[in-house]
């Protein structure tokens, strides 16, 4: 089981003094406890990270102005939440309509109406067989079982079909002229 005690007064006066192997040690055992601290009070367990980060970081630079060694773990303890605090203030709220950052523009949405017909018209031009496994396999999302258990086939033969079905579809995308090869 993992250490559950802060480290001891002996190495934090000796980081509170400058001693950079101390200031490593504490830091390294004071990353467990910050760690919880943290994933209790932040919102999302990214925020828990860098806020224990962030608190590591600050022990680091600031230990020397630790006035009690006995204070560490409230010391850290508010550090931590002021962190998740400032994190949380950071994020953006969805109180009202969120704006949409996405707007898709009439000549996109025509283009992707365009493609979409393209692709419906390739498994349209599918052989009776082809289009019904891509359609359950790729459209409907049954599972390879599943569909070939629908259509009384096996799987391998299922498994053929749609290869030869998304091989067919993939030509006819790439090709858009028909033209010969």
């Amino acid at each position: 089981m993992a250490e559950t005690t802060w480290p001891g007064e002996r190495l934090i006066a000796a980081a509170r003094g400058g001693d950079v192997e101390s200031i490593a040690a504490l830091v390294s055992g004071s990353h467990p406890h910050v760690r919880r601290f943290a994933r209790s009070l932040c919102a999302s367990p990214e925020d828990a990270e860098d806020a224990a980060q962030e608190a590591l970081i600050i022990l680091y630079r600031k230990i020397g102005t630790l006035r009690a060694s006995g204070a560490l773990a409230s010391w850290m303890f508010r550090i931590v939440r002021n962190e998740c605090l400032r994190r949380a203030r950071l994020r953006p709220r969805h109180d009202g309509p969120v704006p949409d950052v996405g707007t898709v523009s009439a000549e996109d949405e025509v283009l992707r109406r365009l493609e979409a017909g393209r692709v419906a018209a390739a498994i349209a031009a599918l052989p009776a067989d082809q289009r019904r496994v891509l359609i359950m396999r790729d459209v409907q999302g049954y599972s390879g079982r599943m569909t070939a258990d629908a259509l009384g086939l096996s799987v391998p033969a299922m498994k053929s079909r749609l290869h030869r079905a998304r091989a067919a579809v993939h030509h006819a995308l790439r090709d858009p002229g028909g033209g010969d090869d």
